[in-house]
């Protein structure tokens, strides 16, 4: 196995759950803006964003029946260069910051939000989940085209913390500051500041930067700390808190991962590039069930609950699914049929097909098969969702229905909302990815002087080096980790195998804690999943904070 190979397969395919949707024009395209302002040119855009950029407003949201007044900070902070460039522009990172008004600022809980990709703009979650606005989508079939409804968000998190929404460097308002005198000496600086911001390493090192500037410029130094990531945020989590507490000084109180994948070698997609290594099939089992079961496809649990299943499956995925797989090709062919028989029992495949799949099947085989008797496919963020298959034939999904379902809403509603509620970025475009920038692609090569995890050419990224770093130099650190049962593209199982195996002393295990729920990679796009983990969210940082609130 070629890290290249496996990284890029599962930058593309297993976590890049923001930019699939629509390209974002190019900055020299029109923003969504009144019809009186003039769109900015790329180059405009990088002059204005050469200093920081704010607008402030305020507004009142009602949690739990008590309205909260706030005040939001919409804008972008910049970030110099290092070494000979320490006095040059570098990065404008753009951030949402919502604080609540008649709370001790110093001492009042403080919660950094991005998402993942890598390469996403921090609109999911903005728009989504604890903000004090959301947008409203259909639970699990595809939300009809504009226009759009943005509302009070009852499950917003102001009520525990204020909030802190971190857009990746080169994605929604914020940009890389390319210099130069002429074109080709821009291309050639943008070109460099890629391969110096889009990293592994180098991403967290600008957000580590980002949070202790906002921390200075806002007087937040000795307010209680949390990083809350998902998708690919939750490795950038990892690596975060590690440079965080090792580099800066900086205790976090609290690292909550949502969609968790820190080992990627463990993803069931592109688990057939890593022959010999069976165990993702095994963790990604327990969603496959779930999935199965939601779609009337297991008549042996026809009047089970989902958590029946899923406990069902983990003990077969733990035993029999497990042996099976070790024992490779020289595997009974009578034990091989009974493994298959008990492996269609608990997701929905008939036997011949899973024989055939030598009882092989990574995720983009399961979503394209398990209502393929209807032309059907499951999604893959959130296998609830299905579409029409793109091919019938294929081997694998050609699409993920849930994406298709979902992202032109959040897209539009967060460009509403930011120019027209926060009166912000009038007359820019709002990049959802960095996948349509210029010179994009993310380095997956580490620098192991730090203690991070792979280090190497030859090893899939691991960042439970880095998270079991930080806990270790902070043993105060609490990790609550939240999935759902429907997730393909970060299983939930996949996530507390990885979180119970990270290389930690018992004494520390007992601030882990895990909380599941029934939906997918967006849990809160399933509104009684989002006011249960409210609820878990507040109780957490409650628990974890001497603050008060």
């Amino acid at each position: 196995m070629k890290t290249n190979r496996l990284a890029v397969a599962l930058s593309v395919a297993l976590l890049s759950f923001a930019p699939a949707f629509a390209a974002a024009p190019d900055d020299s395209g029109a923003a969504t803006k009144p019809a009186a302002s003039a769109a900015l040119s790329a180059t405009q855009l990088v002059q204005k964003l050469m200093k920081p950029q704010s607008s402030l407003t305020r507004g009142r949201v009602t949690v739990n029946g008590k309205a909260i007044d706030y005040q939001a900070e919409a804008g972008t902070l910049v970030l110099d260069g290092t070494g000979v460039n320490e006095s040059v522009p570098e990065l404008a990172i753009g951030y949402t910051a919502y604080f609540r008004q008649g709370a001790a600022p110093a001492s009042r809980p403080i919660t950094f939000i991005y998402n993942g990709g890598p390469g996403s703009a921090t609109m999911w979650l903005h728009m989504g989940s604890f903000g004090p606005k959301r947008v409203v989508t259909n639970d699990d079939t595809h939300t009809p085209a504009a226009p759009y409804q943005i509302v009070e968000n009852e499950y917003s998190l102001l009520d525990a913390s204020d909030l802190v929404f971190i857009d990746m460097p080169g994605t929604g308002f914020g940009r890389l500051l390319p210099q130069g005198a002429d074109e080709k000496a821009r291309a050639a600086s943008q070109k460099e500041l890629a391969k110096k911001y889009w990293g592994v390493d180098q991403d967290a090192q600008a957000f580590a930067r980002f949070i202790t500037q906002f921390l200075s410029t806002h007087n937040r130094w000795n307010s209680p700390k949390y990083l809350f990531g998902e998708s690919y945020g939750t490795p950038r989590s990892a690596v975060l808190a590690n440079a965080l507490t090792t580099q800066y000084n900086v205790e976090l109180n609290g690292v909550i991962l949502l969609s968790s994948i820190l080992n990627f070698s463990l993803s069931v997609d592109g688990a057939d590039n890593n022959p010999g290594v069976d165990l993702p099939y095994v963790v990604g089992l327990p969603t496959y069930a779930a999935t199965a079961w939601y779609h009337h496809k297991l008549p042996k649990y026809a009047n089970a609950t989902v958590e029946a299943v899923v406990d069902d499956a983990i003990k077969f995925a733990r035993g029999d699914l497990q042996q099976a797989l070790l024992a490779g090709g020289t595997l009974d062919p009578a034990q091989k049929q009974e493994v298959a028989q008990k492996l269609s029992d608990l997701i929905g495949l008939p036997v011949p097909y899973l024989l055939k799949a030598n009882l092989r099947v990574d995720g983009g085989m399961f979503e394209q098969q398990l209502l393929n008797d209807t032309d059907t496919t499951a999604g893959r963020l959130d296998s609830r969702f299905t579409g029409p298959s793109i091919d019938p034939l294929a081997k694998s999904r050609g699409y993920d229905p849930q994406s298709a379902a979902l992202g032109p809403a959040y897209v539009a509603a967060l460009n509403s909302y930011m120019h027209n509620d926060l009166k912000f970025g009038d007359g820019w475009v709002y990049r959802p990815s960095a996948r349509v920038a210029p010179n994009f692609s993310w380095d997956y090569n580490r620098a192991p002087s730090r203690g991070q995890g792979g280090g190497s050419r030859t090893m899939a990224l691991n960042v439970l080096p880095d998270l079991a770093r930080a806990m270790k130099f902070n043993s105060n650190l609490k990790i609550l980790l939240l999935g759902g049962y429907y997730d393909i593209a970060t299983p939930f199982y996949t996530a507390i195998y990885e979180l119970d195996h990270l290389p930690i002393q018992d004494s520390l295990r007992k601030n882990i804690s895990y909380k599941m729920y029934p939906s997918g990679h967006m849990v809160y796009a399933h509104l009684p999943s989002l006011q249960k983990m409210h609820g878990d969210l507040a109780q957490f940082i409650e628990s974890t904070s001497q603050a008060p609130r």
